[in-house]
């Protein structure tokens, strides 16, 4: 069952972020652009290089009004650990997301039930906590965080442009679709 459309359900998990500890629900995402970034575990291989990437993005998405939040079912210690200790976890500003109970995995749709571990999950949450977009890799295929930067503003644009919608490959300022019953062939 897709997850579009549908708003983020409660829940309320520990994090890491920038040497502190900080609680995170769903009312956290409430009022900005969010996105979730789904991950096995800490400590592992093609994990780091994915986070790494997305903090790279980060300014970018920011610029954006958009928060960033990693989510394993690792525990926020654990988080802080790998930050630690792996030169490209150390880099991260964003919030890391420990998910021990494997609550906000399966509320996701993500989570692998066998393994207890959640499938490389990529969601951009509105401003409401709504659902806008959904990515979902196998573990061993990594995600490119710079696909974020004009995946969010064509969020942004559809949300604030009522009646368009953006086409493939849609960059920040290039035409826009207003379907219609005129333009039904005509693409």
């Amino acid at each position: 069952m897709s997850l579009i459309g549908k708003e983020v359900q409660p829940f309320k998990a520990s994090a890491y972020r920038n040497g502190e500890f900080i609680d995170v629900t769903e009312e956290s995402l409430k009022g900005q652009w969010s996105i979730f970034c789904f991950y096995p575990a800490d400590f592992t291989f093609v994990c780091p290089t994915e986070l790494e990437d997305l903090q790279n993005q980060y300014a970018a998405l920011k610029e954006l009004g958009v928060e960033v939040y990693s989510v394993s079912t690792d525990t926020h210690f654990t988080h802080k650990a790998w930050h630690d200790h792996s030169e490209a976890i150390g880099k991260i500003e964003y919030i890391m997301i420990g998910d021990p109970s494997q609550k906000i995995s399966r509320n996701f749709d993500v989570l692998d039930e066998e393994e207890g571990l959640a499938d490389r999950g990529t969601f951009i949450i509105d401003p409401d906590g709504v659902i806008q977009t959904v990515e979902i890799n196998a573990g061993g295929i990594g995600r490119d965080a710079s696909t974020l930067v004009n995946k969010v503003k064509a969020a942004q644009y559809v949300r604030n442009n009522p009646g368009e919608v953006c086409p493939a490959k849609w960059q920040e300022g290039s035409a826009t679709l207003k379907p219609s019953l005129d333009l039904v062939g005509k693409i």
